[in-house]
């Protein structure tokens, strides 16, 4: 909306000082004369923007203007500003939206906390693009357009159409009754009704979606804890093979990420762990654990065991020179 975006405007120019209408336009995500048109419409306004000319120019306020946004304390600012550091407003397509708020946030503090603030906001880092090991996190991707209908219906309470694609199906369009959305392991899901039915759809495999006119049949209350702990108790309870596993770190994150799911988890000698995971097969969980290698060991079913014994054997024989 234009009104949020002047906000944002005068907020940059606040906080930065002068930027030319390039870097405001890459900021806001909009076009350099848009930009130029809201500078405008903030003179009109009565806001003291001015342009300076030159090398060195850009747009500035005059010294001492400050807009009223008041209510946060030196914690809880912090707080804001390090929550908004995780990329995980980034799940519903609310990463502009967050970066407008946190801007917001921090023109809301007094002058002399504001740089403070700042810099101790820096020193908290959440949910790193790698870890340790140089491992990249692996982010799905919404497109923004299609996100912005699937969050307008799950809000308006209206039907919702999508153009999905099922595991091991081609993509084909149903119309459903979304009740909310879930991020979990930087994993976006919709939960729904489809003639009734409860649906769980992953976002990634959203190709498309339209907002209906007609309003959603669904509960005008929702617990979405419950929902997804129910959901999650009915995926466990169809047809998957359970095994038992013992997992170093460094081989944790990655069997969690080839897992469908994970039953139970106990610590177990050498700061390792024992869980039980469930695979779609026992072929499923053969192939993740010989990806794993010495990193994992799995325990049971026996079957599991001979069979990455007999792949091991295999190569062993073949390199054996």
């Amino acid at each position: 909306m234009r009104a949020d975006r002047l906000v944002s405007l005068v907020l940059l120019l606040r906080q930065r000082g002068r930027l030319t209408a390039e870097v405001l336009a890459a900021e806001l995500e909009v076009s350099t004369r848009t930009v130029l048109r809201d500078i405008e419409a903030l003179s009109t306004a009565g806001v003291p923007v001015y342009a300076e000319r030159g090398r060195h120019g850009g747009y500035a306020l005059l010294p001492g203007f400050r807009t009223e946004l008041t209510g946060l304390n030196h914690d809880e600012a912090l707080a804001l500003l390090a929550a908004g550091s995780h990329r995980g407003g980034q799940a519903f397509g609310l990463g502009s939206s967050l970066a407008s708020a946190m801007r917001k946030v921090v023109d809301a503090l007094p002058d002399g906390h504001r740089a403070d603030v700042g810099q101790a906001s820096r020193r908290f880092l959440l949910e790193p693009e790698t870890d340790l090991l140089s491992r990249r996190r692996s982010l799905e991707h919404v497109p923004h357009a299609t996100m912005i209908e699937i969050r307008r219906a799950v809000l308006a309470g209206r039907k919702l159409r999508i153009h999905y694609r099922a595991t091991g199906e081609d993509a084909r369009w149903r119309t459903v009754d979304p009740i909310g959305l879930v991020t979990v392991r930087d994993r976006g899901y919709l939960l729904a009704l489809r003639d009734g039915a409860e649906r769980s759809y992953r976002l990634a495999r959203i190709l498309a979606a339209e907002q209906l006119p007609e309003s959603a049949e669904r509960p005008a209350a929702v617990d979405l804890d419950r929902i997804w702990r129910e959901r999650c108790a009915q995926f466990l309870s169809t047809d998957h093979v359970t095994v038992e596993v013992r997992v170093g770190p460094p081989g944790y994150e990655d069997l969690l990420d080839m897992a469908e799911a994970v039953r139970s988890e106990q610590p177990d000698r050498d700061d390792w762990r024992r869980l039980q995971v469930a695979f779609q097969d026992l072929w499923h969980a053969e192939w993740a654990l010989w990806q794993l290698g010495a990193r994992a060991e799995a325990v049971g079913p026996p079957a599991l065991r001979a069979a990455l014994h007999h792949r091991a054997a295999v190569l062993a024989d073949r390199y054996r020179d």
